[in-house]
């Protein structure tokens, strides 16, 4: 049930857009590696741990599409393609980073609040974020 103080406008769905696409589990890392400075697509594959070709491309159009990275193509053979965050880009990541600061600051926290929510629900206690990383 919605509060009743609570009213749909069109920034909300400015805010779940945006929220989709930075809580995509490979999106936070790209930007998060992208952050240090640009970044070849192999050597973006070979850094992020588990992120398939297809994965990796996917991400990557989204935040070129959103404004976040540019991608530059370099004539030579094999074409060099580098990827790197744009002025926007940049701007997401202090808000990217403060979650992650927070969630390792709070990892324990939470882990013994689902813990405690589990053992009294009856549910299967679950390693700390491991849902997450599925």
């Amino acid at each position: 049930m919605k509060p009743k103080h609570f009213e749909v406008t069109p920034a909300c769905g400015a805010v779940h857009q945006i929220l989709s696409r930075v809580g995509d589990k490979w999106t936070v890392l790209v930007v998060n590696y992208l952050g240090t400075g640009s970044m070849r697509f192999n050597e973006l594959k070979r850094t992020i741990n588990g992120i398939s070709q297809k994965m990796l491309t996917s991400t990557l159009r989204g935040l070129e599409r959103d404004g976040f990275v540019t991608r530059t193509v370099f004539p030579t053979i094999p074409p060099r393609v580098d990827y790197e965050l744009t002025d926007l880009g940049r701007e997401l990541l202090e808000p990217v980073r403060g979650l992650a600061d927070f969630a390792i600051q709070n990892e324990v926290r939470i882990a013994t609040a689902r813990a405690k929510f589990d053992s009294t629900n009856g549910a299967e206690i679950v390693a700390p974020f491991a849902q997450a990383a599925e």
